[in-house]
């Protein structure tokens, strides 16, 4: 009676799951579809002035490509680039050195960072450069990222004023009642995958599983309440109601802190219709691992119940088991069936669509293999506190991290 109970269980839990992954699906799709029409509506004119802060450390993959895309922005307002570093022996000051001989006409300063502030070394860095900046927004952003010639115009256009919206809507080009001001823009992005099976991964997963969770969780907060690394814009008015940058300087999500502070203190975090593209390793399997358990760590950290809840993400895997928890029945079958249509849907919506990712229908194949390696990721999640981070190992404990002196192994 024991085993037969227990596999009984385990069909039933599987199926309820797998049901609850198609829902998921259907959810996620219809999220992706909101955004698609969001994103069609045209833009305030507001384009004040930007500093661009870029914290550096070694040189990454076509890091001197993705500079350039910054310095090619048809933006009528005024910006600057500014790049930290915290070793004056860093290969990565070359990369900028040549940036300022490519285009001396732009505003492009290099500053040496020192000062360690906290154990999250790339804000410790930040912190400094935001002392260094002059406008009154700044933009945070990874060193790989790269970005289209209207990044700063559709990213920056969404700080304009209440008044002017109102203004724009006596004149029939907006009937949107204001809202909160904006204190931060986010965006979406797409990885572009170097060579290994890891990096293949890695940005079938950003393209067909994480940004479809960002939809929805717009979609049902009515926007997000945190920020993507890909992307930081601030107002400076928000920054300094928050306390600065200073906060975070222990923190390994500064991103998603950043933007749950900002939305506590009364501001709008706002997701832009741009995309832009990061430049991911070509991982070894360990260091492929060590990522992705960082990330899922990371998550759990900040918001254990989200965490759990992800449970529901992982709906093909779960239609997988419940085919053979239940002896392969008909209904597991149709399940199966189901979940897998809807699970390429949504990759190709969210994916091709949405993020314009060229390599998400090429890849398809792997996405069976995909969602079975990242449900054993989830469950790592759980597992431990310890991450490895750039070489080096940490606890994660209430989003702050605490070095241990021992070397990664």
């Amino acid at each position: 009676m024991m085993p037969h109970t227990f596999a009984l269980a385990v069909e039933i839990i599987t199926t309820v799951l797998a049901i609850s992954g198609i829902l998921y699906f259907l959810l996620a799709i219809v999220a992706a579809r909101v955004f698609l029409a969001i994103r069609r509506r045209k833009l305030l004119d507001f384009a004040p002035g930007v500093s661009i802060l870029k914290s550096l450390k070694g040189r990454d993959p076509e890091m001197i490509d993705a500079f350039r895309s910054h310095c090619r922005q048809v933006y009528a307002g005024e910006y600057e680039l500014l790049f930290g570093v915290s070793d004056p022996e860093d290969p990565a000051i070359q990369a900028v050195q040549h940036l300022q001989i490519e285009f001396p006409d732009h505003a492009i300063r290099l500053v040496e960072c020192p000062r360690r502030l906290g154990a999250n070394g790339k804000v410790s860095t930040l912190i400094q450069l935001a002392r260094q900046s002059r406008y009154p927004y700044l933009l945070i952003n990874d060193s790989d990222i790269s970005v289209s010639p209207l990044y700063l115009q559709r990213v920056m256009a969404h700080f304009a004023p209440p008044g002017q919206a109102i203004a724009q809507a006596a004149n029939g080009q907006t009937t949107k009642k204001p809202e909160a001001p904006v204190g931060m823009v986010t965006t979406l992005y797409r990885g572009h995958a170097h060579g290994s099976l890891g990096s293949r991964l890695e940005a079938l997963g950003i393209a067909t599983d994480f940004q479809a969770g960002v939809l929805l969780s717009r979609m049902l907060s009515s926007g997000l309440r945190y920020g993507l690394g890909s992307t930081l814009a601030v107002s400076r008015e928000a920054l300094e109601k928050i306390g600065g940058l200073e906060p975070l300087a222990d923190y390994l999500a500064d991103d998603n802190e950043l933007g749950a502070r900002i939305f506590r203190a009364g501001y709008r975090v706002v997701l832009a219709g741009e995309v832009v593209e990061t430049s991911i390793p070509a991982y070894h399997w360990r260091g492929f691992v060590d990522h992705q358990v960082r990330w899922a760590r990371t998550v759990r950290d900040a918001s254990p119940w989200g965490y759990a809840g992800l449970v529901f993400t992982h709906g093909f895997a779960w239609a997988l088991l419940n085919v053979v928890a239940s002896g392969i029945s008909p209904l597991s079958l149709w399940l199966l069936g189901l979940s897998f249509f809807l699970r390429l849907a949504l990759a190709m919506t969210v994916g091709a669509e949405v993020l314009a990712d060229h390599l998400v229908l090429p890849r398809l194949w792997l996405l069976p293999f995909r969602d079975l390696v990242f449900m054993g990721i989830w469950i790592a999640g759980f597992v431990g506190d310890t991450i490895v981070w750039r070489n080096e190992r940490f606890h994660l404990k209430n989003g702050k991290l605490t070095h241990i002196t021992e070397p990664a192994s």
